[in-house]
């Protein structure tokens, strides 16, 4: 466990049904709202509180805020009149109370975010002006306000307040990262060579925009190349991009790394602006270990995995290197066949909120299967979808079986069958529950070894 940060998130059950009762409140008074929720469900797998940036209440909710455990952001920039409150232990939005708002009046605002105003209101045929410049940090559109219930829409780039401070001068900046970011070079002979690169790389993109600009910039990127490469993707972000929303649904991002090059991930990260949060020593049980981070201005969480032998367990591996090792293991032998998440293989998996049964469902109905759950607690379902094979390159696989990490029958059949490479995970969350489940999780990566999965035996 890592001592710097707290491991064993609550069940704040209470604190979510004060949300989703307000959520009720916004459907009730607003049809559009509940004629949307519904579109959510049916067509695209997912519930109105995966997607909701925040509420705008009366200050007469504040005794109750606190109750469910609630605090007042300080962090962050409300609008006039406004302050913020978050809850620091659970995944829920944040709320603005506003001063001008009786007791007993119904919820005045829901935001929703997707990734670009502009394509939610073509996509639902609306002809309305974006308020805050275009492709900047923070901008939004009222979409619909009825019985005193507005309906707002919000796209965010590295920004967390409520206000919109651009002048819109930034937006280049941000364009020209994205680019950067995404027609760099991610093949290289030595992976030494290819983190040193790498990280030139993010020192530009923090000095042309600043460091929460270019985490934007470079995740942004990242999801694009990991959908190009995985079909179930593909399917679920065109039933999103329908209703104008993209991957805002986002819970986690999962990179896997060698031994080697691991602590060159952390620092790549931190360069963005990520917090270490729990970390995870399971060498003993599964032979991996994981380091979770959170960029709290992005609202992103990192889930990196990496080999870790049972002896290991007590290293703070984010931060001491650990020495390469030709025995590998299931994380080891994915990077060795396919490379480092942070160059050539990208993403092993994004993790989006859904409704867990719905989507199983709704995407076997377009020809994507599920795997067995490896979550399936009453606060916490989780399953990958079937893998996307990748082919493996020659050199790759040559290497392999020169260092001894393969035999010539496992080179033969990943060569010629190639290597699954990526999934998109279904989760549902409850009771506002921001953890994982460390023993699931083991159970996911076993069943997910590349041996295992060519019928090879590990």
């Amino acid at each position: 466990m890592n001592k710097e940060k707290r491991f064993d998130w609550p069940l704040c059950y209470e604190a979510e049904n004060y949300i989703l009762s307000q959520l009720d409140a916004c459907q009730q008074h607003n049809p559009w709202v509940a004629q949307f929720a519904e579109r959510l469900s049916s067509e695209t797998g997912t519930l109105l509180l995966a997607w909701v940036d925040h509420l705008v209440l009366s200050p007469a909710e504040t005794t109750r805020l606190r109750e469910v455990g609630y605090t007042e952001d300080h962090a962050v920039t409300a609008g006039p009149g406004q302050t913020a409150w978050w809850h620091a232990e659970a995944m829920l939005p944040r709320v603005l109370l506003q001063s001008d708002l009786a007791p007993g009046s119904a919820p005045r605002a829901l935001a929703l975010r997707c990734e670009a105003v502009a394509d939610f209101l073509v996509a639902h045929n609306l002809s309305i002006e974006l308020r805050g410049p275009p492709g900047t940090r923070y901008c939004w559109a009222t979409v619909a306000d009825e019985s005193g219930t507005r309906l707002d829409v919000v796209e965010r780039r590295g920004y967390a307040g409520f206000v919109a401070e651009s002048d819109g001068a930034e937006a280049h900046g941000l364009l020209k990262a994205i680019e950067l970011w995404r027609t760099r070079p991610r093949q290289f002979a030595d992976d030494a060579e290819g983190f040193r690169q790498t990280h030139a790389l993010l020192d530009r993109l923090v000095e042309l925009v600043g460091r929460d600009l270019a985490c934007h910039a470079v995740f942004t990127a990242e999801r694009e190349y990991w959908q190009r490469r995985n079909r179930a993707a593909q399917v679920q972000k065109a039933r999103q991009d329908r209703l104008g929303l993209g991957w805002a649904n986002h819970d986690h991002h999962t990179f896997r790394s060698s031994r080697r090059h691991f602590v060159d991930l952390m620092r790549a990260l931190e360069k963005l602006g990520f917090e270490r949060r729990e970390r995870y020593y399971a060498g003993a049980q599964a032979g991996w270990g994981a380091q979770i981070l959170e960029q709290p201005v992005e609202n992103l969480v990192a889930f990196c995995d990496v080999d870790l032998a049972p002896a290991e367990t007590e290293i703070d591996f984010s931060r001491e290197p650990l020495p390469s090792s030709t025995k590998l293991g299931t994380i080891g032998l994915w990077v060795g066949l396919h490379g480092e998440s942070l160059l050539e293989a990208g993403l092993h998996h994004l993790e989006c909120r859904f409704d867990y049964a719905l989507l199983r469902d709704q995407l076997a109905g377009a020809g994507v299967q599920t795997m067995k759950p490896f979550s399936d607690f009453a606060f916490l379902k989780q399953a990958f979808t079937e893998g996307e094979r990748w082919p493996v390159r020659q050199a790759r696989a040559d290497r392999l079986l020169e260092q001894g990490s393969i035999d010539e029958k496992q080179h033969q059949t990943f060569l010629a069958e190639g290597a699954i490479g990526s999934h998109l995970e279904n989760l549902q969350r409850k009771g506002g529950f921001k953890g994982f489940n460390q023993k699931s999780v083991s159970v996911i990566i076993q069943a997910t070894d590349p041996r295992r999965q060519a019928g090879l035996g590990s």
